[in-house]
């Protein structure tokens, strides 16, 4: 499965089974974590035992609490990490999806009981449950590209719009733009919302998978 695959599968679960994640495919993620952790300057921890970190009452009501593993989401508290966290969260839940796991990006968890390591000057931005799902998820409304950009753009931009389009979203906001400037740059926009600087930086990963493999395949 390609990571463009892998966004068109891929779907928000929140129910899951009592499988354990193989060694195997935990090496792997703890291998990719490692990378994305030195690359974006991140504590990203993948802990095999969610424990305790979805057991409030509206955790267990969504179906989280049978979420057997969890990624925890750490970095230093500065006025970036939010939007870091998205980007390389988002190649990792990518990864997952690959690797035949199912995933969901979690803002409502026990941050004292999530078994993670948090340093000082560090902070827990999300969580994101993993494991295997009851169902693969199923798909949700998504906004047009005309709704999100305007103007008349080229093929490869519109392609990695519409990958954008696919990113997972707090209560599925979409509450970003994209816009191609005169200069040939991207520009993101952040229009607010429950964790719109995370979600912008899973859009900003889903669009440059998109232009991508558009550029390498045309």
């Amino acid at each position: 499965m390609t990571e463009i695959e892998a966004i068109k599968k891929r779907h928000s679960v929140r129910n899951y089974t009592d499988r354990k994640i193989e060694q195997e495919k935990a090496d792997r993620l703890n291998e990719l974590i490692a990378g994305c952790n030195e690359e974006g300057n991140l504590h990203l921890q993948f802990c095999s035992d969610a424990g305790n970190t979805y057991n409030k009452l509206l955790s267990k009501a969504m179906g989280l609490g049978s979420a057997p593993s969890v990624i925890a989401c750490v970095g230093p508290d500065d006025d970036t990490v939010e939007e870091r966290i998205g980007y390389y969260g988002q190649k990792i839940v990518l990864f997952a999806q690959q690797l035949g796991l199912n995933t969901c990006w979690a803002g409502t968890f026990n941050k004292k009981e999530i078994p993670a390591e948090v340093k000082s000057g560090e902070k827990v931005v999300i969580s994101i449950a993993i494991g295997y799902g009851e169902t693969q998820g199923k798909e949700r409304k998504s906004k047009r590209i005309d709704q999100v950009t305007s103007g008349n753009n080229p093929d490869w931009f519109n392609y990695g719009v519409e990958m954008a389009l696919l990113a997972p979203t707090a209560i599925n906001q979409q509450s970003f733009e994209i816009k191609l400037e005169p200069d040939g740059k991207v520009t993101f926009t952040d229009k607010g919302g429950p964790f719109s600087k995370v979600d912008l930086g899973i859009v900003k990963y889903n669009f440059k998978v998109g232009v991508d493999y558009f550029k390498n395949n045309n």
